[in-house]
């Protein structure tokens, strides 16, 4: 497998590198992109609770303005 490349940039030169990742660079990608993943779930479970509890809401016969009020 080849690893993901890295651009680095002399911004005083403008000099362009272009290579692979060394180890520790992709050690802290793939951290990152696991914590990526993790925010994603958690996001995902935090907006399908919220689903959940306004559909039980709404099944008590509140109206959206309530839900608005009490949800915020």
């Amino acid at each position: 497998m080849t690893r993901p490349f890295i651009k680095i940039v002399n911004v005083t030169t403008g000099q362009e590198i272009e290579r692979e990742m060394n180890v520790e660079e992709l050690a802290v990608y793939e951290q990152d992109q696991l914590n990526a993943q993790a925010r994603e779930k958690a996001e995902s479970k935090k907006a399908e609770a919220r689903s959940a509890a306004e559909a039980k809401l709404i099944e008590l016969g509140l109206t959206s303005e309530d839900l608005k009020a009490l949800l915020g």
